[in-house]
């Protein structure tokens, strides 16, 4: 809503309405802007807590590996979407990282969330099947080739990421944020 000095001809009550309205959208676009900086922190020490348990194997918990592969899950594909879904939600600012081209990239940065959704479900799923210690079925082989990259390979279905070990799932979860980034972030 643009205010003018035409504000005047509306009368107190409508100008103070119209002032009133403008503060609250762009109240509500900060908002959007804190909530999924909030989500992209707890995402972020979701794949930290999954990291240190790949460095350090003995420190595996299936319950807490699981818990962050869902941290990551829920935060991701349709609810990360959202979070960048209309031009308010991404308001010009220092609070804001976000690129202007996400909207104009919508159906690539759709891909993008679910990409990283779908690592992170296959991640929970590594998890329940290995209940006790970090298997070395979790870990990459000595030598083995990642693949991927910033703008690789993506893994076409779940089948074929099932049959890969979670370290490997894990790489490519990262490289998926890093994509991302990359993309669609400012610095």
């Amino acid at each position: 809503m643009r205010l003018t000095a035409d504000a005047n001809k509306l009368g107190p009550f409508a100008f103070m309405a119209a002032v009133i309205l403008t503060a609250a959208v762009s109240s509500a676009a900060e908002d959007v802007v804190t909530i999924r900086q909030a989500d992209m922190k707890a995402m972020a020490a979701a794949a930290m807590t999954i990291s240190g348990m790949f460095k350090d194997p003995s420190a595996y918990k299936a319950s807490e590996f699981k818990w962050a592969a869902d941290t990551i899950r829920d935060r991701s594909g349709g609810v990360l979407s959202a979070h960048f879904a209309s031009e308010a939600n991404n308001p010009a600012g220092p609070k804001s990282k976000a690129g202007p081209n996400i909207l104009k990239e919508r159906d690539r940065f759709d891909r993008i969330a679910n990409d990283l959704r779908d690592y992170a479900a296959a991640l929970g799923a590594a998890a329940e099947k290995n209940p006790g210690p970090m298997t070395a079925s979790m870990r990459m082989k000595p030598g083995e080739a990642m693949g991927g990259g910033p703008f690789g390979t993506h893994v076409r279905n779940q089948q074929e990421l099932s049959a890969m070990p979670a370290e490997h799932m894990f790489h490519l979860m990262l490289q998926t944020c890093t994509t991302c980034h990359t993309r669609f972030r400012m610095e």
